[in-house]
């Protein structure tokens, strides 16, 4: 838990368990609903309104390489060359040749961009990214950078409280509450969860303005009954969609996401 967390080992597992089946679908179609509310010309590209896109610790890019399914210009980077194996292949599947994909973490593509190489981007997606390494609040910083004056950030985190609400469902004690949380290393839960208020303080500073703020899963991980988990899929789609904006339903969402927007 020293260091940033590199997914070669678990790429393939990655893949399926976060992103696959219906966890995947319901990230999916939240991203999907707040993009198109607040942001949905990043869904359609018409030829004179492409975005340039960063995928940022984008790892497979699942959702970046959807907006570049649109005709939108994309470079995806990512720490994990396994991860960006996965990506390629996504990319040849949907028929994408010209996606920038890179071996580099976020904060080197900062560091590059305040060097002077490159322009800032319309739209930078950090997905699930925030709750694996060391420095949070230097990510943060490090995304200001990489964002077009104007332009959107899309990020989304793993929730503090969350992790806390599900392991009291199961009548256990979160070791997190004791500052004794402390992951298996072959674990996909993430390493650093966060407090969404804490990551939302983050971004009341001037050079921000927060448009969207929305909760990921604040059903589904909370079902642990046989008969909860009969519900049918598209019944407990629509009740996340209707719920994750709601207190406290967004509050316990096992993930957060927000838009914002760069000021100055």
């Amino acid at each position: 838990m020293d260091s940033d967390r590199n997914f070669d080992d678990l790429a393939p597992r990655f893949a399926k368990n976060v992103y696959g089946g219906l966890k995947g679908a319901l990230r999916l179609a939240v991203l999907q609903r707040d993009f198109e509310q607040f942001f949905p010309q990043a869904l359609v590209a018409d030829g004179t309104s492409t975005l340039r896109i960063l995928d940022a610790g984008g790892g497979q890019g699942q959702f970046g390489l959807q907006l570049a399914a649109q005709g939108h210009s994309l470079v995806l980077c990512d720490i994990s060359a396994q991860m960006l194996e996965l990506a390629r292949a996504n990319a040849l599947a949907k028929g994408l040749s010209d996606v920038d994909i890179r071996q580099c973490s976020i904060q080197d593509m900062s560091a590059q961009q305040l060097s002077g190489e490159g322009e800032p981007y319309d739209l930078v997606l950090c997905h699930a990214v925030l709750e694996w390494v060391v420095d949070q609040q230097g990510l943060i910083d490090a995304l200001l950078p990489l964002v077009k004056v104007g332009s959107i950030l899309s990020l989304t985190f793993y929730n503090r409280h969350g992790l806390i609400m599900k392991n009291l469902l199961r009548g256990t004690r979160p070791a997190i509450l004791d500052a004794a949380y402390k992951p298996n290393p072959g674990s996909l839960t993430p390493t650093r969860p966060l407090d969404p208020v804490q990551v939302l303080q983050c971004f009341e500073a001037a050079q921000w303005e927060i448009l969207c703020h929305s909760g990921i899963r604040v059903i589904h991980d909370f079902l642990l009954s046989p008969e909860s988990r009969a519900m049918p899929e598209d019944t407990l789609m629509g009740l996340e969609l209707e719920l994750s904006r709601q207190e406290p339903y967004r509050s316990l969402g096992r993930y957060q996401h927000l838009l914002v927007r760069r000021l100055c």
